[in-house]
């Protein structure tokens, strides 16, 4: 990048991050996330490393906050309230540590490692051991005055436990909302026709940031002390977490002294797979040089201390540029739009890919090739995008249109009345039939291990494979010759396929691949109609019967199997030796708390796979739903969870950790 390009690049970074930093401190509105948010700091921060002289004094990096709000009372901070610098990855924290071994000249440094909480930051003054004033951070020198409002949390003492010669005492920490406590309040927002609030963190500083000390009172928040300001000979920051405990403040009970980065590194990992089971929300751990000496003896580089990091957990969003549009043909004919982007980190991968959805949704975004945008990653899905970044725009950016004919067939797409899905009329398009085998193999369907995508575009290219029933006449002879496939990889996968020739009815109409027939509504009718040949009869009312099949699923299904071509793809599976098993009624395991209530998993769950999850619902006659409406009465939630946790919190449908939900299950 030339220093031009940086400095227009600059320039434009700090212009937006001023608005939403305006915004979020000043207003406490938030219109994009927090990890969003911190990226555009972080490239920024990089681009000013990178270019020292384009460093201004206006820069977001070379300040904290908002300015105070004008109906506070102004207070001056003895000791400015400093940012901390954000790391996102092992490497950073690695040449964090060699700059500070470097200045330190102390090669094996000490640590000490706490969790960050997503809350409200404020100092706290006693004199004489009496609570006397409160401030907000405001811009990190000026604050405001919020005394008042502070007083009503309990959590906060009024005096102190534990009285010390020193006059004056600063305490600096968190005012936070645990999580079924921000569930209930907004349950109740809910039920009173009021507008929920979007995070815990929001409504703390809501409510904290207002003239009326009851509606503070009114509402269950808590502080967390992190810092102790005033010198009371505490040599470490461990031991400033023990005067602040014995002076009656809650302190974080997970913090812990880290002899070195390994063990640095084992908390901050740990810290982010407990981070869901926490009563409260945080965004990574905060790592600080413990010997005290050694911290002030850092300084500080603009305004965050040298000594001190905030180690931030993958986020689910994030911001990177869109250099290009592919259009893929999915196993329906669906033609989705993917925006191709810098490569970037995301929830602990790489991501070079978003999708984009459909040209409706691209019309709404407004986005263009070129553009800066949001992108959003929920559990393993793929990445999309969700908002565009317009004010970054230099004016090289390019429109998208959405072509004409087939990128794979060459035949005029179609766009059939009330969808907004493209797609390609042509069933022998190679695409269509390679993204079918690929759902016909996968895990949820026939589920047969060492037939991967890359295996199943040889066997295509090599005339080995056309349809579903060739893959049960694969011999070890055909798989050989291919591409670093050895003897062993054949003998595995043929004994695969031959294992997989017995499947459940639910898993076989799953794998046919009806269009709007997934893997809830094929168990649905496996139970209800127990043979495929009476499901091949059913009429429209039959089907409409079934719960969750509506009009448009009945009739995806009615129009399938009179299909000829699907009919002979049937009847060919029967004939290479496929064989439904017998299914019966299933009889349910006694579980009143689970028994008739449905159910939505949501997210990843690290102690049982989400499809372990939904088996173990359904053995105690739960049922599955794959969307969220007020007929769900728990949503199950599991690392990044995305829109369906949203959407939950906004209808006060009950929500379950993964923790929750195996005890219900006890």
């Amino acid at each position: 990048m030339t220093k031009q390009n940086a400095k227009d690049r600059i320039g434009k970074l700090k212009s937006l991050i001023q608005k939403h930093r305006y915004l979020y401190h000043v207003k406490d509105v938030q219109e994009i996330s927090d990890e969003a948010f911190d990226v555009l700091k972080h490239e920024l921060f990089e681009l000013e490393q990178q270019f020292p002289d384009l460093i201004t004094k206006d820069s977001p990096t070379q300040r904290v906050g908002g300015e105070p709000l004008a109906k506070f009372n102004k207070v001056s901070h003895d000791s400015p309230m400093l940012s901390i610098e954000d790391i996102f990855k092992e490497e950073e924290f690695d040449s964090w540590e060699e700059y500070l071994q470097r200045l330190s000249k102390k090669k094996n440094l000490e640590y000490f490692a706490e969790v960050k909480i997503d809350g409200f930051a404020v100092s706290l003054r006693y004199k004489k051991g009496i609570f006397v004033l409160g401030a907000t951070r405001g811009n990190g020198s000026v604050g405001e005055d919020v005394t008042q409002n502070l007083k009503t949390i309990e959590s906060i003492p009024l005096r102190l436990e534990k009285k010390f010669s020193l006059d004056s005492i600063e305490i600096r920490g968190e005012v936070y909302m645990e999580k079924r406590d921000f569930e209930k309040f907004n349950a109740k927002r809910k039920k009173a026709g009021q507008e929920s609030y979007a995070n815990p963190r929001n409504l703390a500083a809501g409510s904290i940031r207002q003239l009326d000390p009851k509606l503070a009172a009114s509402r269950p928040l808590k502080f967390i002390a992190y810092d102790l300001v005033s010198n009371l000979g505490q040599k470490t920051h461990n031991k400033d977490h023990e005067i602040l405990s014995s002076l009656g403040f809650k302190t974080d009970s997970t913090a812990k002294v880290c002899k070195n980065k390994k063990e640095v590194l084992v908390y901050w990992r740990g810290m982010e797979k407990k981070r869901d089971s926490l009563l409260f929300h945080i965004d990574g751990v905060v790592v600080s040089v413990n010997d005290n000496v050694i911290f002030q003896s850092l300084g500080v580089a603009g305004k965050s201390p040298r000594a001190i990091r905030a180690l931030k957990f993958a986020g689910s969003q994030t911001t990177t540029r869109i250099v290009g549009v592919k259009f893929q043909v999915g196993r329906t004919g669906a033609i989705t739009p993917v925006a191709v982007l810098s490569p970037i980190s995301l929830a602990g991968v790489t991501i070079s890919r978003a999708s984009l959805h459909n040209a409706d949704e691209i019309k709404r975004l407004g986005v263009k090739i070129g553009d800066t945008v949001v992108i959003e990653r929920a559990g393993d899905v793929i990445p999309f995008v969700i908002k565009v970044l317009s004010d970054l725009r230099n004016g090289t950016e390019r429109s998208i249109s959405i072509p004409k004919y087939c990128p794979v067939c060459s035949v005029k797409l179609v766009r059939p009345k009330g969808e907004v899905i493209w797609r390609c009329p042509n069933r022998e398009c190679l695409a269509q039939k390679r993204e079918n085998l690929y759902h016909f193999v996968s895990k949820k369907a026939f589920d047969i291990v060492g037939l991967g995508p890359r295996i199943i575009d040889k066997l295509v290219e090599e005339h080995l494979l056309s349809e579903p029933s060739d893959i049960f006449e694969l011999t070890e002879g055909d798989l050989i010759p291919l591409e670093k496939f050895a003897e062993k990889a054949a003998k595995k996968t043929v004994s695969a396929i031959k294992q997989a020739k017995e499947v459940s009815l639910s898993r076989f109409l799953y794998a046919l691949g009806i269009r709007h027939v997934g893997e809830e509504t094929a168990i649905d009718l496996a139970s209800h109609f127990l043979s495929i040949n009476k499901l091949r009869k059913a009429s429209m009312e039959e089907l409409e019967k079934i719960s969750d099949v509506g009009g448009v699923v009945a009739q995806s299904i009615e129009d399938w199997f009179k299909n000829k071509t699907n009919q002979r793809i049937i009847k060919k599976l029967f004939k290479v030796g496929v064989k439904i098993q017998h299914s019966s009624k299933t009889s349910f395991k006694s579980n009143s708390l689970i028994s008739g209530k449905t159910f939505v998993v949501t997210g990843t769950l690290p102690a049982i796979s989400r499809t372990e999850a939904k088996e173990r619902i359904r053995q105690f006659g739960g049922n599955i739903s794959e969307s969220v409406s007020r007929n769900i009465d728990y949503v199950v939630v599991g690392e990044n969870p995305g829109s369906k946790l949203v959407k939950a919190k906004k209808m006060g449908i009950q929500t379950l950790s993964e923790e929750q939900f195996l005890r219900l299950l006890t």
